[in-house]
């Protein structure tokens, strides 16, 4: 069976920063911090009475240099509402690394942004990320994923949002996440099921950084590429605990090396150390590598 999604680029999502477009102190440090990725805010953290100045503010902050080494993401308003085509309509303009859209719970939510791209002749590179934070999200994760499959399927992950989930739930909020987690592992399986990326949901208590380390390994045993962030403390052990491990990475680079071997390039399964390593393995192992190389180099520019 042919995976449609092994050409897909490699990108670190360990550590995504929300910061509200509102507030101009945070904007300004945001090219200098660590993280892989900046979800700019227009929506929950801004005030109905200043959304118009917050988009002026990203407005601004496009227009000055470049960001380079990370991901930029636009957080907009429902499209529903007066701000989320406002918000739109600077998307279009500022052109960042992809959209996300709040509260999604159905595949039209992400066929009627692609539409609306398309038409306003957007680049493909700018995508459609979806936050998952609703019951009827989470029941149609899957059917959600599978809007990347259009032929202008500009959807590329999926971002948890547990507060929403569980005040409409009404489950409470607990360490362990005990009662939440057959519900995060269905957004987990979808996004996979469909070549996704999957963004595990805020901590909310940045203070306690022992709390939220223990969150992010959760997070990683559960399959999830990474974190979104709600303030700067938080990065480096998102980076840590999501980033590839360097003794994984020793063994990537092992298992592409034996199979590269002339006695093994028609081999399916080798014996590698005592261990049966399947070819299945390789592509896994390419990907662990190209994300570590990725990191190293980024890390290499800054110093």
């Amino acid at each position: 069976m042919t995976n449609f999604f092994e050409n897909i680029p490699v990108r670190p999502r360990r550590s995504l920063l929300s910061v509200p477009a509102i507030n101009v102190r945070a904007l300004e440090k945001i090219r200098d911090l660590d993280c892989d990725g900046v979800i700019l805010d227009l929506e929950d953290s801004v005030a109905p009475d200043v959304k118009g100045a917050a988009r002026e503010n990203l407005g601004r902050l496009f227009s000055d240099a470049p960001f380079v080494g990370r991901e930029i993401i636009i957080r907009i308003n429902p499209l529903s509402t007066p701000d989320g085509m406002e918000d739109l309509k600077l998307v279009l303009s500022c052109r960042p690394d992809a959209v996300l859209l709040p509260k999604v719970e159905q595949p039209a939510d992400i066929h009627d942004v692609a539409d609306l791209l398309a038409e306003a002749d957007a680049p493909q590179g700018l995508k459609i990320w979806a936050m998952i934070e609703t019951p009827l999200g989470v029941l149609n994760a899957a059917s959600i994923a599978d809007a990347a499959h259009t032929p202008d399927g500009r959807l590329a992950a999926f971002v948890l949002g547990l507060n929403d989930l569980r005040k409409e739930t009404r489950v409470p909020s607990v360490p362990g996440r005990t009662y939440l987690v057959p519900w995060m592992m269905q957004v987990v399986l979808a996004a996979r099921a469909y070549g996704l990326d999957v963004i595990d949901s805020v901590s909310n208590d940045f203070r306690d950084i022992a709390a939220f380390g223990t969150e992010c390994e959760q997070g990683h045993a559960m399959g999830f590429d990474g974190k979104m962030l709600i303030h700067p403390a938080q990065i480096e052990p998102a980076n840590r605990h999501f980033g590839p491990v360097e003794a994984a990475v020793a063994e990537a680079r092992a298992i592409i090396d034996a199979f590269a071997k002339p006695e093994s390039v028609e081999l399916n399964v080798i014996n590698m150390n005592g261990r049966m390593i399947e070819r299945l393995h390789v592509s896994q192992a390419e990907r662990l590598v190209a994300m570590a190389d990725i990191i190293a180099q980024r890390k290499a520019q800054k110093t």
